[in-house]
């Protein structure tokens, strides 16, 4: 958690889209170390796997499990900051219509786009021209120092051969002179299909063969090139590839056709996994994935890989299961974050909040939700507090108990039709 000094130096605008943000039930990935707070044991066994396994050729599987409203997306966007700054390549990627893990090629495209690391900006595209770039501040290679440079490729243990004739044909689009005759609008045309077939998009093989690519990306290739990426971004110093997958809960309300499909990839995830290196895969999902019929039990080639997660009464902070819901936030560090959230607040609407909203209202808020059993639920904290400053904002305070509890009350009813909404079948069968 960043201190009261540190937030003050947030701009009015920031503060604003963090609030807005907040509102939605999520916070913005490059402000989570202000709201990082509580459950270090998780974070301290995450960061030495990072540091002391997966960079040095490891590779795990991990879920993350909790109730809805228990923060399981928040602590996911910890792990991604924590892994970027060890050097890491990592995608958050949520599971949604446009990205149903029962289509794995549609879950890679998705991964390629949302890819961060040692490079600016997000994508598989910014890392490549990154390359291009550092491979042009040494010294623009010639045709030999290409033809080397191919060969390097190729032989990078795991790569596979069209991944690294895609690589071979970005680097001579850019560096070998145009031909006679040649437009510099062909090259252009040229290398956005390149980039278009390194990001999972539609391309055709007639299109693909000038530049040795013989695969389009698909089902059965998707996960090679997923190890393939990781090769490369191994190749281009970073300490390998982390994965975040989140709202794998949603599958349950799926047909049973889909549901398998999306089973089967992620029991193939896991066994890939094992043979893989420099690799770390999370899921987040709710308790019913493992107690309900259509969870992972309905699949007996998944449940045979996974029957054992959360069935030890005792938590194991190196165990395959991040059990959210048993380790609740406390009370204390419940109003810590409560206090942050106030002089966020503050900063956005330009107003002193703690004379009208002070520590005791903070903490009556925590202590009401303790007696109400939801204490575990953050974001259920969060909507009620942002709730009660904006109406103190505005000249209203909150001061009976009675108010306090219509509070909870008419924000758990806002997440509870939330969680109905996102429950939904929406994917197409």
């Amino acid at each position: 958690m960043k201190t009261m000094e540190e937030l003050g130096q947030l701009k009015p605008f920031q503060a604003r889209s963090i609030i807005e943000e907040l509102r939605k039930g999520s916070v913005p990935a490059e402000y989570v170390p202000f709201f990082t707070v509580g459950r270090d044991n998780w974070l301290t066994f995450i960061e030495d796997d990072l540091a002391n396994y997966i960079a040095e050729g490891g590779a795990k599987v991990r879920f993350l499990s909790g109730d809805y409203g228990d923060g399981k997306t928040h602590f996911m966007s910890v792990i991604q900051h924590l892994a970027r700054q060890e050097g890491f390549g990592v995608s958050f990627v949520v599971l949604t219509r446009e990205t149903p893990i029962h289509k794995f090629e549609a879950v890679y495209q998705a991964i390629t786009q949302q890819l961060h690391g040692r490079f600016e900006g997000v994508g598989i595209r910014n890392l490549l021209r990154q390359w291009l770039d550092s491979l042009a501040e040494k010294e623009e290679p010639s045709l030999a120092q290409l033809a080397d440079l191919a060969e390097t490729l190729r032989n990078l243990p795991g790569m596979n051969i069209n991944f690294a004739n895609g690589l071979t044909a970005l680097a001579h689009n850019r560096f070998v002179p145009l031909e006679e005759g040649e437009e510099q609008e062909e090259r252009d045309a040229a290398q956005e299909i390149i980039f278009h077939w390194f990001e999972g998009g539609k391309v055709t093989k007639r299109e693909l063969k000038p530049f040795g690519i013989f695969e389009v990306v698909n089902k059965s290739n998707s996960k090679q090139l997923l190890n393939s990426l990781n090769v490369f971004l191994r190749h281009c110093e970073h300490k390998g590839l982390i994965l975040l997958l989140d709202e794998l809960e949603t599958v349950i309300a799926q047909p049973a056709s889909m549901r398998n499909a999306a089973y089967e990839n992620v029991r193939l995830l896991i066994d890939n996994s094992e043979h893989a290196e420099y690799f770390h895969i999370f899921f987040s999902i709710i308790p019913d994935v493992l107690l309900s019929e259509k969870g992972f039990k309905s699949y007996d080639a998944l449940w045979s890989r996974v029957r054992s997660i959360g069935q030890k009464k005792k938590l194991n902070y190196r165990g395959v299961l991040i059990d959210l819901h048993r380790t609740p936030l406390t009370s204390k560090e419940l109003i810590e974050l409560g206090r942050c959230l106030r002089r966020i607040h503050e900063i956005s609407y330009r107003w002193e909040a703690e004379e009208t909203v002070p520590d005791k209202l903070v903490e009556e808020v925590c202590t009401n939700q303790e007696k109400m059993g939801l204490l575990s639920e953050v974001r259920l904290f969060i909507k009620q507090l942002i709730s009660i400053l904006d109406m103190a904002e505005q000249g209203e305070t909150p001061s009976e108990e009675l108010d306090l509890e219509q509070h909870i009350v008419s924000s758990q009813q806002e997440m509870d039709q939330e969680k109905v909404e996102q429950l939904q079948p929406s994917w197409d069968t």
